[in-house]
């Protein structure tokens, strides 16, 4: 079985991740495949500096993620042009990490953050997502993040709202009580789903 990870920004997914990884059931992690895709040598790196320039090369030619970030935050074009190098780079190599520990795994996890809003679910067989009410969304964020609140509530917003997404979910993690109940949560749900 091939589970989507998902949640949103402060929610507490990647807690969730290593509790999977200690049940001894890999998690393939959009994330740091992105940083993978995106460093010398790949494909999509190669895309983004002709496209963006040497400019925003670090001295060691790797990517200084902050000056990318700082050219495509208030641009929609050059961020979905940048979307269209990494997002496809992403997808391939989830699948052929998948396609590769499903030789030798029953199950895996693929943490996606964006897994709804990029209309990835058919990746999956089934959605599992981290949930936290709005205000502790909130509270952890600043906190994690040491931002002020409009800051914060600013990154929340540029997601779909975690109550949109508790809708179209398979299973649903409530992590706003303890570390503990949550992970009897998360036992619960695959046992449930035969993954235990």
């Amino acid at each position: 079985m091939i589970v989507g990870l998902t949640g949103g920004i402060g929610s507490g997914k990647s807690t969730i991740s290593v509790m999977i990884q200690e049940l001894n059931i890999p998690v393939i992690d959009a994330d740091k495949i992105a940083r993978e895709v995106v460093s010398p040598g790949e494909a999509a790196y190669a895309q983004i500096v002709e496209f963006f320039g040497g400019d925003i090369l670090e001295e060691d030619r790797s990517i200084n993620r902050k000056k990318l970030g700082a050219i495509i935050f208030n641009d929609e074009e050059k961020r979905l042009k940048l979307n269209s190098f990494v997002h496809p780079a992403v997808r391939e190599r989830m699948l052929a990490r998948k396609d590769e520990l499903l030789e030798v795994q029953e199950s895996v996890v693929m943490d996606i953050p964006l897994l709804f809003e990029s209309k990835l679910s058919h990746m999956v067989d089934r959605t599992l997502l981290v949930y936290v009410d709005k205000k502790t969304q909130l509270e952890r964020l600043m906190k994690r993040d040491q931002s002020s609140s409009a800051d914060a509530l600013s990154r929340i917003r540029s997601q779909i709202p975690l109550d949109d997404k508790t809708k179209w979910a398979d299973g649903i993690i409530d992590n706003n009580g303890t570390v503990e109940e949550s992970r009897q949560q998360l036992i619960h749900i695959f046992t449930k789903w035969d993954i235990l």
